[in-house]
């Protein structure tokens, strides 16, 4: 199995709106700020000076995620998923490397998430990778309640 993880183009906007809306429904409500990022990934993520990577195995995507730049030099991983047939297989892993790559490349100060104390899988990849515990911050999202940052 070849899985590619390419830069966004305006033609994977669908299926990245279409993976995050799965994973997002299966265990909690889509939420607006949702629906503004993913509507819109192309405005609301890279224009912005956010990257966006999708994982395509045989063109198909497969996952993804995106790095929204922040103002006090780093960005957020954001919108992060993977098709359930290839959970656990490692892809998870290999799209956070390509976000810690990608800041490194840009000078980034940090990395940093948000997620739900749930999602036990997410937390112990997360933590992993080099990611710690953070105080609860103000955030558009209800479900967020685990803050993390990667410092470099």
């Amino acid at each position: 199995m070849t899985i590619a993880i390419v830069d966004f183009e305006p033609r994977h906007a669908e299926a990245f709106r279409t993976l995050n809306e799965a994973w997002i429904s299966k265990h909690f409500a889509l939420e607006a700020k949702d629906r503004e990022v993913l509507g819109d990934p192309q405005g609301q993520i890279v224009d912005r000076g956010g990257l966006v990577f999708m994982a395509l195995k045989d063109g198909e995507a497969v996952g993804c995620v995106a790095l929204l730049k922040m103002d006090d030099g780093g960005y957020e991983v954001a919108k992060m998923t993977v098709s359930e047939s290839l959970r656990g297989s490692g892809l998870g892993r290999r799209l956070m490397q390509r976000c810690i790559d990608a800041g490194a490349e840009r000078g980034a100060t940090r990395l940093y998430l948000e997620t739900n104390s749930g999602l036990g899988p997410a937390l112990g990849l997360y933590r992993a990778m080099g990611f710690r515990d953070l105080a609860p911050a103000d955030t558009p999202y209800v479900r967020a309640d685990v803050f993390m940052e990667r410092p470099y």
